[in-house]
C-alpha cells in the first residue's frame, strides 16, 4: 500500500514539474518589418502570401504559432519615414529576431540594434554594408540576398528580346539600387545599348521621370527595386502604360500590379526559406556565422493584358520560357 502511494506521489511530482516547465517555456517573439500593411502579416492565418510562406516554413520545422512563437508585424504602408518609428517599437518589445526586406533593412542598420535580423530579400547586402561577406556576415544580419547586380545584364538582354531596336532604355533607380544601376551600365556598354538614367530621390519624382523618358523617345523602361520603387509599384506600372513604355521589373509583384514583364527570385519561396534562419537563431546560432544564401529559384512572369494595351507582341521564344502568364 505504501509503495503504491509513493509511486503515485512520484508520478504526480513528475507531472507537476512537466506542467511547470511547459508553462514557463519561453514563446519566441518574431518581429516582422515590411513595406505593406502590418495587419496583412498578423496572426496565425495572415493575409499576405509572404507571411503565409514564412509560417508554412516554420510549421515544416515543427513550430506552431501561439505555442512556440508569436509574430509582431509592423508595416510602413509605403511610407519610408515610418521605418525608424516602427524599428524602435520592435526594439522596445525586445523581440528575439526580426524578419525584414528592402528599405526596412537600412532602417534596422541605422538603429544599430543587436537583435538578429533575417533578410528575406536583400538587394546587395555586401555593397550596402549590411554584412561583411556572403560567406561570413560578421554582423547581426543574415538571410537571403537577391544579388540583383549579378542579374542586371540578363534582365536587359530579355528586355531587348521583347523590345529590340536602337532606342535607349530608360532606367528608373534610386540610391538603394545604385549598385544595380552601375551593373546595368557595365552590361550595356560593350553591347552598345544606350541607357537613360532616371534617378529619383523621392516618390513625388516618379511621374516626371517617366514623362521625361517618353519625351526622350525611350524604347522601354527598366525599373530597379531600391528604396522607392516597390512601395509605388502600382503607380509605376500605371504610368509606364500611360507613357507607352514596355517595362521590365525584377520582381513579380510589379507584373501583378500591371507591369509588362519581370524576371527575378520567387519572393514567396524566399520568405519560406527565411524560416530556416529563424530556426537556427532561436536555437542559439549567431547571425554573424550564418552564410547569406542566394535564390535558387527564379521566375519569368509576363502580363499579356499589358502587352495588348501597349500594342506589342511578346516573341514566342520569350513566351515559351515564362513560368506564369497573366492573360
Amino acid at each position: 500500500m505504501k509503495r503504491r502511494t509513493l509511486v503515485g506521489a512520484g508520478s504526480l511530482l513528475l507531472a507537476g514539474t512537466a506542467a511547470r516547465a511547459q508553462a514557463t517555456r519561453k514563446i519566441a517573439r518574431i518581429g516582422i518589418l515590411v513595406t505593406a500593411r502590418g495587419s496583412e502579416f498578423a496572426g496565425p492565418q495572415p493575409e499576405s502570401p509572404l507571411a503565409k510562406a514564412l509560417l508554412r516554413g516554420l510549421a515544416d520545422l515543427g513550430y506552431t504559432h501561439g505555442q512556440h512563437y508569436v509574430t509582431e508585424p509592423r508595416g510602413a504602408e509605403g511610407k519610408l519615414e515610418r521605418y525608424p518609428v516602427l524599428t524602435a517599437e520592435l526594439v522596445a518589445l525586445g523581440v528575439d529576431v526580426i524578419v525584414a526586406s528592402g528599405p526596412a533593412l537600412f532602417a534596422l542598420q541605422a538603429a544599430k540594434t543587436t537583435i538578429p535580423v533575417v533578410m528575406s530579400a536583400a538587394i546587395d547586402p555586401v555593397a550596402d554594408g549590411l554584412v561583411q561577406s556572403l560567406s561570413r556576415p560578421g554582423t547581426n544580419f543574415t538571410g537571403l540576398s537577391h544579388q540583383w547586380a549579378g542579374t542586371a545584364g540578363k534582365l536587359l538582354e530579355m528586355l531587348k528580346e521583347v523590345v529590340p531596336g536602337s532606342a535607349p532604355v530608360a532606367v528608373l533607380w534610386d540610391r538603394g539600387s545604385r549598385s544595380v544601376w552601375e551593373a546595368a551600365q557595365a552590361a550595356a556598354a560593350p553591347r552598345g545599348w544606350k541607357l537613360l538614367s532616371l534617378e529619383i530621390k523621392d516618390a513625388s519624382e516618379i511621374e516626371a521621370a517617366l514623362k521625361s523618358a517618353a519625351e526622350a523617345r525611350a524604347g522601354a523602361l527598366f525599373v530597379l527595386t531600391g528604396l522607392i520603387a516597390f512601395p509605388n509599384r502600382q503607380r509605376i506600372a500605371e504610368l509606364a502604360l500611360r507613357n507607352r513604355l514596355p517595362a521590365m521589373f525584377d520582381m513579380r509583384p510589379y507584373v501583378d500590379a500591371g507591369g509588362l514583364i519581370s524576371y527575378g527570385a520567387d519572393l514567396v519561396d524566399l520568405w519560406r526559406q527565411s524560416a530556416r534562419f529563424i530556426d537556427k537563431i532561436l536555437k542559439g546560432a549567431k547571425p554573424a556565422d550564418l552564410p547569406v544564401e542566394q535564390p535558387n529559384r527564379y521566375e519569368l512572369v509576363i502580363n499579356l493584358k499589358s502587352a495588348k494595351a501597349l500594342g506589342i507582341t511578346i516573341p514566342p521564344a520569350v513566351l515559351v520560357r515564362a513560368d506564369d502568364v497573366i492573360r
